[in-house]
């Protein structure tokens, strides 16, 4: 371990440590639940317009990252060395279902443990994309879910804006307000079928629309070729708890700048499509 990651973790423990004795209700608030280094929810977007191909390819993405070694290792160099992580699928404002209950994941036998569930459970394809449905359905999957972090994060993957459901820039300050974070893996493909058009910008769509919080980050996938480098990627920084350091700016804090995108893009183009409302 180099100088600067040990002073970095002396301070970390330094800090768990004041909170203890100036603020003991603050971490006896869940006391008997599991202590982990992060919640993350995995949220995956399981609507028509993601091609049999793309589920194939987003879900292997998941798979992949979490068979990677230096994934392990980042959850390893943790605190707590051990994460809790579920995955959900999302598609309309009602239609959400949990494929992976929470678990934990500290080894890579942890992480074979809960890749054979996710296969062992085909995907589904389900009408209509609910952004804000998807964050509510999981910030309410921290709720006295047995564990214990300082950070809980949501994990959003999908391929097109919010069409269904309240308003997601809604959803998104509730959970953040909540001290939830959100970053996102916007799938970007070129769309030959009119009838899945959706947004010309969809990463600057989830960054001004859907993501926020300390550190959030959103993770484009412009070609098929990339779902698992991306993924992988993202959960390394998710877990490390690091800022992302690529070659063109990621982070757009929700309230730091005018959004260049209507959050309402989604609900206007579907109704535009079908001719009725959201």
């Amino acid at each position: 371990m180099d100088k600067g990651c040990y002073q970095l973790r002396v301070l970390l423990l330094a800090l768990v440590w004041g909170l203890s004795i100036l603020c003991p209700g603050l971490l006896q608030a869940r006391q008997g639940a599991i202590q982990t280094d992060v919640e993350l929810v995995f949220a995956v977007d399981v609507s028509f317009s993601m091609d049999p191909e793309e589920q194939y390819l987003q879900r292997q993405g998941y798979i992949e990252a979490l068979r990677s070694p230096l994934l392990i290792d980042a959850i390893n160099k943790g605190i707590h060395g051990k994460i809790a992580a579920t995955y959900i699928e999302w598609a309309g404002e009602h239609a959400q279902r949990i494929v992976v209950p929470w678990q934990v994941i500290d080894s890579a036998a942890s992480a074979e443990q809960f890749i054979a569930v996710l296969q062992a459970i085909p995907a589904q394809r389900l009408q209509r994309t609910s952004i804000s449905g998807a964050i509510d359905f999981s910030a309410r999957q921290f709720i006295n879910n047995g564990f214990s972090s300082f950070r809980q994060v949501i994990d959003i993957s999908g391929d097109g804006s919010n069409n269904h459901g309240r308003p997601v820039n809604k959803a998104r300050d509730e959970a953040l307000a909540a001290g939830i974070v959100i970053n996102g893996l916007p799938i970007i493909l070129n769309r030959p079928n009119e009838r899945f058009r959706d947004v010309d910008r969809l990463d600057h769509y989830y960054e001004d629309c859907v993501t926020g919080g300390p550190g959030s980050f959103v993770i484009p996938i412009n070609d098929r070729t990339q779902f698992v480098q991306a993924t992988r990627t993202k959960l390394i920084l998710e877990i490390s708890g690091l800022m992302p350091t690529l070659d063109r700016p990621l982070i757009q804090h929700a309230s730091a700048a005018q959004p260049r995108i209507s959050c309402f893009a989604g609900e206007r183009l579907w109704q535009e499509r079908w001719g009725r409302d959201f």
